[in-house]
């Protein structure tokens, strides 16, 4: 009998693989990516007093029409490194949340760079 996949607890496991080694300050905060089938969600996080600075999500008004797909993720990713620069944030850690940078998540990281973030 084939065993079937989980593919939440296999994205899970890889997340915190990568949560070992990636984690936010005051200075360079962690940007965190969420994708979901329908959107994809982005936060500015400071790991260490455990608080969001800055969030952005495709279920925002302003992003009606896109959803989740590659243009909408980069307009996600041009708003949220406006929000963050904004708050005075110019560089973050990204956290790719156990996806492949690939797709969407790279279209959020591209646009956040175009944005003003350094990574």
């Amino acid at each position: 009998m084939i065993k079937k996949i989980d593919t939440k607890a296999a994205r899970v496991r890889r997340h915190a693989r990568v949560r070992k080694n990636i984690s936010g300050t005051a200075e360079r905060p962690r940007l965190n990516v969420f994708r979901s089938a329908k959107h994809i969600y982005a936060q500015v996080i400071d790991d260490v007093k455990g608080v969001t600075l800055v969030s952005a999500s495709s279920m925002d008004k302003e992003f009606e029409g896109y959803g989740g797909n590659v243009e909408g993720a980069k307009a996600i990713g041009q708003k949220v490194a406006e929000k963050a620069l904004a708050a005075g944030i110019k560089a973050v850690v990204f956290d790719r949340g156990g996806y492949v940078y690939h797709g969407r998540v790279a279209a959020l990281a591209e646009g956040a760079r175009e944005g003003g973030l350094e990574f």
